[in-house]
């Protein structure tokens, strides 16, 4: 189950952290990825530990021209492109009327104007294989249950993911609408432990006034019934679930990952 054999995936921000989980578990159960991310030296260093089925790029999310090399080095390296990973992102964890208008342009532009790109960029290409495929194509976004929940640490953060997981609904029905077989579902993490996630224990210290980071992650753990925080890999199965044809007859929805949080 959930074998990508044959399949190609562009994931960004895969130098690191989810990202790099992900392109990890894919390569493993038979799919070929490109690791695109600005973060050159530790994107290369993470290709290179995947081996031959793992290709890096430069991609700047918000710029169009990145997105076009990475989908044409997908076709001229491995033939074509089904699988989609908007994984980028970018949290500030600080409070709404603490942000200036440069530092709410740097947010939305990561986080909602790449995912607007990727998908623009990449639906040809997805398009073209997912009408080759009996299950279609698939294009994963990664959200967060700060997408479906309101965000007390960073609430333009929460607006962002608001707006991915409407836009993952929304792409589901216009590609239906227009005869494409392209699939498109949104994952939503809990707290996760990688550079953002001990990123939120810095910001909540800082924001209730103490640098008791240890504090902090007890308060985010506290808040995971399941009684621990998220790990990348958490998140990669589910990735590589919805991008499989085990979940051919998935879109538009959002699988939540999240230990319970959300539960409450």
């Amino acid at each position: 189950m959930n074998r990508l054999d044959g399949k190609t995936a562009l994931i960004s921000g895969a130098s690191r952290g989810i990202g790099a989980a992900a392109a990890r578990l894919m390569i493993s159960v038979g799919a070929n990825v490109i690791i695109g991310d600005v973060l050159k030296t530790k994107g290369e260093e993470t290709a290179e530990i995947l081996g031959p089925n793992a290709k890096f790029i430069h991609l700047d999310v918000t710029d169009e021209n990145d997105w076009s090399n990475a989908v044409d080095l997908a076709v001229d390296q491995f033939g074509g492109l089904d699988i989609l990973v908007n994984n980028a992102g970018l949290f500030l964890g600080r409070d709404f009327s603490d942000i200036s208008v440069d530092d709410w342009n740097r947010l939305a532009n990561v986080n909602m104007t790449g995912v607007w790109l990727g998908t623009k960029v990449a639906t040809d290409a997805l398009a073209k294989r997912g009408s080759e495929s009996s299950q279609g194509s698939a294009i994963v976004n990664i959200s967060s249950v700060a997408g479906l929940v309101g965000s007390e640490l960073d609430p333009l953060y929460s607006m962002t993911k608001g707006g991915v997981t409407l836009f993952t609904k929304s792409t589901a029905l216009n590609f239906g609408r227009k005869g494409h077989k392209i699939r498109v579902n949104s994952v939503h993490p809990g707290v996760i432990q990688t550079d953002m996630g001990e990123q939120t224990f810095v910001s909540r210290a800082q924001q209730h006034g103490t640098n008791d980071i240890k504090k902090s992650r007890d308060v985010a753990l506290a808040g995971h019934p399941i009684g621990r925080l998220g790990v990348p890999e958490d998140i990669a199965k589910g990735i590589v679930f919805l991008a499989s044809d085990d979940a051919g007859f998935m879109t538009g929805s959002s699988l939540v990952i999240d230990g319970g949080l959300t539960a409450r």
